[in-house]
């Protein structure tokens, strides 16, 4: 699909808002790249805020995973197609009757500074991470193993708990593992300002706000990686990346407008836009106007998602309408939620609503953070003032939603994208949906009621027939707008190959020579 639209007469030169004289500190750096090729430059989407990868609202943010899986190794390893495989733990499981779990641990590791990585880092990072004082916004997951042993390579768990995801967190958000040594003699402070890991790279520069410098780690239990330096640069505007990679200052970026995806690889350059594991959606929170069910709906019907894609997206994207895309364990193709414009009007009308007296509320939403989202928005806000609603627009950064969202305090409607890279219903409609989840905003008990059962099922086909039923009751009752399922856009210089990953993760050391 390379359609090339008029190519833009401007193109904005700088690099994240703010970092422009820590970015040009690169220059020098970047004029030497013809000479070395061993540096490899990535312009990033996101800010990297903190360095600890299980700790604070960057630990749930699927955005910044690329950097910590650059340093850090999970616990299991994910392949790019979202399978699993041996990574820090090479084998795992449950005892016969699930009251303990066992992980046995991989041989001839180290960690950045040199020093044996051991089983003692695996459970101490367990342990650590289920503890509520550390931090960790998964500790409810992860608080249910406990009273950890270590046998040589091998550690064993209590199930203090039944969790039936426990091992697929394991390669999801929060699921590194820590050097228990350092991290012990330094503690937070002095981690966050020298972090080390296992993983393909080592921190060797990290500007707040610009960029990060990583070096290869050349005893990767994985294999050394292509390029020896990787410079990530922080360039949170969307028409900047284009012209980083287009000018030559960066060798690969993402999350572009399409359209200029389709100009820049009709253009010479190299790329690939397949299907991630990332959904766009809209919250809506649990406060008036959203408490009348007629609204709710009437928002959902009013949406033509398909036309989204197509204007907007220039096809690409998958409109769905459940929090479960086909890649996902619990996705069911007979919940709809169809376009119907005359539906949404007669909804809103029996709540005393009309295109002359409409109901009116915010919404919120980033702005270049993905592609064509404040576009998206402003589509959306303009189908739904033909049917009676007035939305006004609020744009935030990524990191405000957070803060908002953790603390209940999200408008009526507000814009995101969900990630689910494990692909289990518990990790997309269970987080974003239910009430005591420091990620919903949807605090209705009926909801609370039908999920809670749901987190311990043992029973794996009632687990997910349950999450299906869940996800039919949310659709009938309009609790939350699911809109499509992304195409990442990744563009690149010729000479280089990137591997994309189903998660959305950008990962350095998948990036290699042609």
């Amino acid at each position: 699909m390379n359609r090339t639209p008029n190519r833009r007469t401007l193109l904005k030169l700088a690099g994240a808002a703010g970092a422009g004289a820590a970015l040009a500190s690169l220059a020098g750096a970047r004029a030497a790249f013809a000479q070395d090729k061993n540096e490899l430059v990535i312009a990033y989407n996101v800010n990297l805020p903190s360095w600890d990868p299980t700790v604070g609202p960057s630990a749930v943010n699927p955005t910044i995973q690329g950097f910590y899986q650059s340093v850090f190794d999970m616990f299991i390893h994910q392949n790019p197609d979202l399978s699993f495989a041996p990574g820090l733990v090479t084998e795992w499981g449950w005892n016969d009757d699930r009251s303990k779990i066992f992980l046995v641990v991989r041989d001839g590791v180290t960690w950045h500074d040199g020093s044996p990585f051991t089983a003692e880092d695996v459970a101490w990072s367990l342990e650590r991470a289920g503890k509520a004082e550390t931090g960790n916004p998964i500790q409810f997951v992860w608080s249910k193993v406990g009273n950890f042993k270590v046998d040589g390579n091998r550690v064993e768990a209590d199930v203090l708990a039944f969790e039936p995801t426990i091992f697929k967190w394991m390669s999801f958000l929060t699921g590194y593992v820590l050097p228990k040594a350092y991290y012990e003699k330094v503690g937070a402070e002095g981690f966050e300002a020298k972090p080390i890991g296992t993983g393909p790279y080592m921190v060797e520069k990290y500007e707040r706000n610009a960029f990060v410098q990583l070096k290869a780690n050349p005893n990767y239990w994985g294999g050394k990686p292509d390029f020896e330096t990787v410079t990530i640069k922080f360039v949170t505007d969307a028409a900047s990346r284009v012209a980083e990679v287009e000018s030559g200052n960066a060798d690969v970026t993402l999350e572009i407008p399409y359209e200029e995806y389709d100009r820049l690889v009709g253009g010479g350059l190299k790329g690939n836009c397949e299907t991630i594991s990332d959904i766009a959606m809209i919250f809506l929170n649990d406060i008036d106007p959203m408490l009348d069910k007629n609204v709710r709906l009437a928002a959902h019907h009013s949406i033509d998602k398909q036309l989204l894609v197509d204007r907007l997206l220039r096809g690409y994207g998958v409109p769905i309408s459940t929090l479960e895309t086909p890649e996902y364990t619990a996705y069911d193709p007979g919940i709809k939620v169809a376009y119907d414009a005359e539906l949404a009007a007669k909804l809103l009308a029996d709540s005393g609503f009309s295109a002359d007296k409409p109901v009116k509320f915010k919404i919120q939403t980033t702005r270049g953070f993905k592609p064509k989202d404040y576009e998206m928005i402003q589509a959306i806000v303009g189908m739904w003032r033909k049917v009676g609603i007035e939305a006004e627009i609020e744009v935030y950064e990524i990191a405000q939603h957070y803060e908002l969202r953790a603390a209940d305090k999200l408008a009526p409607a507000a814009f995101y994208n969900w990630g689910n890279s494990v692909g289990d219903p518990t990790t997309s409609t269970g987080f974003a949906m239910f009430g005591p989840s420091p990620h919903s905003v949807w605090d209705g008990q009926d909801l609370i009621d039908k999920i809670g059962p749901l987190w311990g099922e043992p029973d794996e086909t009632k687990r997910i027939d349950g999450w299906k039923a869940v996800d039919k009751y949310i659709a009938d009752e309009g609790l939350v707008i699911p809109l499509l399922q992304y195409a990442q856009p990744i563009v690149h210089r010729d000479g280089i190959t990137v591997t994309p990953h189903k998660s959305g993760a950008l990962l350095p050391h998948l990036i290699k020579r042609a």
